[in-house]
């Protein structure tokens, strides 16, 4: 007789006490806990988010939203490192201070460790895909690199992985120009 294992929900999420040391995120009912993110995952999410500021002062066409939470369902609720949503879209998927529907962008930077690689190259990747996130961005520390995933149906495909000297090339950020290597120094 096999058993049956409970699903954990967002609601029994919600019981966890917050703290400064770790971050706790639900993927189809399953926990994912991991440490908050060093000081180089912290420089480069600091470079992105003051580059993707400058160019929505420019063109203000949405807003991009650090570590916020995204509650998707009763069984899915993460904390992407940086969310982009257009102005058009703000007041349908943003209520009770957090996302509760699929911005249009989702960026991650990749943590060291193979857990925590997998959990956002595989399970985030599908999650984001599931619910409709348009754009997906995994920001690479290790290999300096930017990949862009796009919604093909209900799965995000990679589009183009941007090194070095590359700027940015990103249809949901029309004349989004960010060097690659900008990102990396700090």
């Amino acid at each position: 007789m096999s058993s049956i294992e409970r699903l954990m929900t967002v609601a029994d999420l919600d019981k966890y006490s917050d703290d400064e040391w770790n971050r706790y995120e639900l993927i189809a009912g399953e926990l994912f806990v991991s440490t908050a993110p060093g000081i180089p995952h912290q420089l480069v999410l600091q470079n992105l988010q003051v580059a993707l500021a400058d160019y929505l002062r420019r063109k203000p066409i949405g807003r991009i939203v650090p570590g916020a939470g995204a509650v998707f369902s009763n069984f899915d609720a993460v904390i992407p490192d940086l969310v982009f949503v257009r102005n058009e879209r703000w007041s349908e998927i943003v209520s009770n201070n957090r996302f509760n529907a699929a911005p249009d962008l989702v960026i991650e930077i990749l943590s060291p460790g193979s857990e925590n690689r997998k959990r956002d190259l595989s399970a985030k990747r599908r999650l984001y895909g599931k619910y409709g996130v348009a754009e997906y961005w995994i920001v690479d520390p290790e290999i300096q690199s930017l990949a862009i995933y796009g919604l093909t149906l209900n799965a995000l495909e990679e589009m183009a992985t941007f090194t070095n000297e590359e700027e940015i090339v990103s249809p949901l950020l029309p004349e989004l120009h960010i060097n690659v290597k900008s990102l990396f120094v700090f």
